[in-house]
C-alpha cells in the first residue's frame, strides 16, 4: 500500500487523537487560569501567610520537571487514594481516570507559570485608576470588573499566549499514562505501519497547525484589547 494510502486510513484516529489533546488542552487552561489568578492574588496580598502559600507552590512546580509531576500525581495519587480508602473500609480498587490525572496535572503546573504573568499585569495597572473609581462611587467589585481586570488581562496576553502555546505542546506528556492523544495515537500509528517519520511529521503539523490558529486568536484578542490605548512614541 502506498505511503499515502496509509497515512489517510489512520487519519481519523489521529483526528480523534488531536481531539483528545485539544479538550486536555483547554480544560488545563481553564484549571491553570484559575489557579493562575487565585496565585496572583495571593502574592499581591497582605496576608503573609498566604503570600507565603502562593511563593511555595510557585517555587516547587517551576522546580520539579513537568514528567515527574504527571508520573507522581497520576500513580503516587491513585496509591494514596487507595490506601486511604482501605483504611476507611472500602476494600474495592480505584483507579484514576487518566483524562483527569492529565487535566489536574497540566493544569497545576501551569497554574504556577500564570501565576507570575498574573501577579506582573496586576501590577502594571497604575494604582490611581482604582482611586479614581472610589471617587467615582464604584463598590470594589465593580471597580474589579470594569477596572482593573480588564487592564490586567490586556497587559497579561502576550505570557498568557506564550502560556497556551507550551502547555498545548505539553499536553503530550499525557501519553504516559495512556491517555489516547494525538500523541499516543501517532506512536501506535508508527508501530502498525513501520513508518515513525510519516507519522510523526503528521503528529508534528497537527500541533503546528493548533499553535498557529493560537496564535491568530491572540493577536486578534491583543488588538482588540488594545483599542483606544494610546502607543507612546518612541
Amino acid at each position: 500500500m502506498a505511503l499515502h494510502g496509509l497515512l489517510i486510513d489512520f487519519l481519523p484516529s489521529l483526528f480523534e487523537g488531536a481531539g483528545v489533546t485539544l479538550s486536555v488542552a483547554l480544560a488545563s487552561m481553564t484549571m491553570a487560569m484559575t489557579l493562575g489568578l487565585m496565585g496572583a492574588l495571593a502574592k499581591l496580598s497582605k496576608w503573609r501567610w498566604a503570600r507565603g502559600l502562593a511563593y511555595l507552590y510557585t517555587t516547587l512546580i517551576r522546580g520539579v520537571p513537568d514528567l515527574v509531576l504527571m508520573l507522581l500525581i497520576f500513580y503516587g495519587g491513585q496509591i494514596g487514594l487507595n490506601e486511604a480508602l482501605l483504611a476507611l473500609g472500602h476494600e474495592e480498587y480505584v483507579d484514576i481516570n487518566p483524562y483527569v490525572a492529565g487535566v489536574l496535572t497540566i493544569g497545576f503546573i501551569f497554574g504556577a507559570y500564570l501565576t507570575e504573568a498574573f501577579r506582573g499585569a496586576f501590577l502594571a495597572v497604575p494604582p490611581g485608576q482604582r482611586e479614581a473609581g472610589l471617587a467615582f462611587g464604584l463598590t470594589n467589585w465593580q471597580i474589579a470588573y470594569r477596572i482593573t481586570l480588564p487592564q490586567m488581562f490586556r497587559h497579561a496576553l502576550p505570557g498568557l499566549s506564550n502560556n497556551w502555546l507550551v502547555l498545548i505542546k505539553s499536553t503530550a506528556i499525557v501519553s504516559v499514562i495512556g491517555l489516547s492523544d494525538l500523541m499516543t495515537r501517532g506512536q501506535q500509528a508508527a508501530g502498525s505501519t513501520r513508518q515513525p517519520l510519516m507519522f510523526y511529521m503528521a503528529v508534528a503539523l497537527i500541533y503546528l497547525l493548533f499553535t498557529t490558529a493560537s496564535e491568530f486568536l491572540f493577536n486578534w484578542l491583543e488588538r482588540r484589547f488594545s483599542t483606544g490605548v494610546r502607543k507612546n512614541a518612541l
